[in-house]
């Protein structure tokens, strides 16, 4: 089984070799797919566990040091702490969690000794950092996992220049890969002994942390996987049915409003498209709703995977930054400032309306998002600045900031990713624009603004 698990394409090796014969367990370094369900990295750690005849231990070592993360994501992250816990105990696998300052892999490793350490996969360079550095210095054999998309990344070889290349490229290996998985439960129970501390589930995980606590939590979203399956169930059942005409709606009935337990890991993609396909919703609607869960979900995974300046105007397309660098002297009828924008301080009552939403509740529809992209390159002199400037509110406020999704959104908006040249205009030169006006015909501004005039901060 072990060479079977090799040659799947969601297994990396980064550092091969046999298991230890005398480890004492199996380890899953839980750093992304934050869930005890549908979780290929953990399905691969248990069958790892059970071919050996060891117990599985999961190992999550909260910390304070996700670059940009703040008090409302970690809050959210934690309030998944507990599903996580009970959903291994049923399946037989040991959970040890620890806090910074005693949240380093290395110890824990040293003090179980296992036979082999199985990971996450992430494209976002500070965890693949965390892993390559991993990678050099354990002394067994180290696995990750691509455990949260639905076709392995693997697969698609190289950065797809848009949707029409990903779309024909993911379906070929939809048959093989959107299917409901096995779960298989550990065979030999964990018996950590008093020696191998945890901290309880259900303690203050974020006391004393040395955390910016100036973007609070939101009462609009609750972490955890119970969540995302209660959000999911209602969603199948009164929004999916409407959903090819109702997603342009910038209102949580009208969407899965999923994107922050997705980024998360408190749900996976696959356990949600099965979801949908089983609905029993018009064909319509449940193949726009995959469209964005499969093809553009994973064509913003594929582009943080292959392309190292994502979070940057350097990632996009060569024409995109050549028509911006032309049309940079254009007149801006309108400029802002950092400040004015986090504070919605425009003329534009629309993305007022937007940027409040974001603070207030953390959550934008994805339609608004781009409105509200494009006009931060409208507004500020340098569209290298505008990216930038995007990055940071995006990962500050969103509850699925510093996500592949969000990252794609500002690139695609800024600087022409996944589209293509249009009729050329001022400031935006031959990259895609938007104007208040144009959101009137997929959605009803007016009431938006209505609804977000009055948010504070």
């Amino acid at each position: 089984m072990c060479d079977d698990l090799v040659r799947d394409p969601r297994v990396r090796v980064r550092t091969g070799g046999p298991p230890d014969p005398d480890g004492r367990c199996v380890v899953y370094w839980m750093q992304r797919a934050h869930r005890a369900v549908d979780n290929p990295a953990l399905d691969t750690a248990i069958a790892l566990g059970n071919e050996l005849g060891k117990p599985v231990v999961v190992f999550l070592g909260l910390m304070p040091f996700v670059e940009r993360a703040n008090l409302r994501h970690y809050q959210f992250l934690v309030e998944g702490v507990p599903d996580i816990a009970d959903g291994l105990a049923r399946r037989r696998a040991g959970f040890v969690l620890r806090r910074y300052p005693d949240h380093r892999l290395e110890p824990f490793l040293d003090e179980v000794r296992p036979a082999l350490v199985v990971g996450d996969e992430s494209p976002l360079r500070q965890f693949e950092g965390w892993r390559r550095r991993i990678a050099e210095r354990v002394r067994v054999p180290f696995w990750t996992v691509d455990a949260d998309v639905i076709v392995p990344s693997v697969l698609l070889l190289k950065e797809q220049y848009a949707a029409r290349t990903m779309r024909p490229r993911v379906h070929a290996h939809l048959a093989r890969f959107l299917r409901v998985p096995p779960a298989p439960t550990a065979r030999v129970a964990w018996r950590p002994g008093r020696a191998v501390a945890s901290v309880s589930a259900d303690a203050d995980l974020l006391a004393g942390w040395p955390i910016d606590r100036t973007v609070g939590p939101v009462s609009s979203f609750r972490g955890g996987t119970r969540e995302a399956r209660r959000r999911l169930k209602a969603f199948t059942r009164r929004a999916l049915h409407d959903y090819d005409r109702g997603r342009n709606q910038p209102s949580e009935p009208g969407t899965s409003a999923l994107s922050p337990y997705l980024h998360f890991g408190h749900i996976g993609p696959r356990e949600v498209a099965l979801a949908v396909q089983a609905a029993g919703a018009p064909h319509d609607s449940a193949a726009a709703f995959l469209e964005q869960l499969i093809v553009r979900r994973e064509l913003a995974v594929n582009f943080t995977t292959c392309n190292r300046h994502y979070d940057s105007l350097r990632g996009c397309e060569p024409w995109a930054r050549a028509t911006l660098a032309d049309h940079r002297r254009d007149r801006r009828p309108y400029l802002y400032s950092e400040s004015q924008l986090e504070s919605a301080a425009t003329h534009d009552r629309l993305w007022n309306a937007a940027q409040r939403q974001m603070v207030e509740s953390g959550w934008m529809h994805g339609y608004v998002r781009m409105y509200w992209a494009k006009k931060i390159l409208e507004w500020t002199r340098d569209p290298a600045d505008a990216f930038q400037i995007a990055v940071r509110l995006n990962d500050r406020y969103f509850l699925d900031g510093r996500d592949p999704n969000g990252y794609t959104n500002i690139a695609w908006a800024i600087g022409g990713k996944h589209d293509r040249p249009w009729p050329p205009r001022e400031v935006y030169g031959t990259v895609r624009s938007m104007s208040f006006d144009s959101t009137r015909r997929k959605f009803d501004a007016e009431a938006y603004v209505a609804r977000w005039s009055g948010a504070r901060r």
